[in-house]
């Protein structure tokens, strides 16, 4: 499923327009992201949490050359999933 398709249940559930549908997929995924910028966590009981975690900068290796190279330190966004989403998909 694609962010059409998703566009396209919401207002089949919802008996509203596609435009406003797609209005309202997009204010969900700009509320998360504002939530994950500021470092907050998205918790959706029943569905799953987002939130962020951070890597400390670290030391690796270029496997085509073997020099070691300096990996910077960054963020990054995880999703785990609720217990009913895990049991609806089992």
């Amino acid at each position: 499923m694609n962010k059409i398709d998703l566009i396209a249940a919401v207002a089949e559930e919802t008996d509203l327009a596609k435009s406003k549908a797609s209005e309202v997929v997009d204010a969900v995924f700009i509320a998360i992201e504002k939530a994950l910028k500021e470092r907050g966590e998205v918790r959706l009981v029943g569905f799953g949490s987002f939130v962020t975690s951070t890597r400390k900068a670290g030391k690796g290796r270029n496997p085509r050359t073997g020099e070691e190279i300096e990996i910077p330190a960054s963020t990054s966004v995880r999703f785990k999933a609720g217990k009913a989403l895990k049991a609806a998909v089992s």
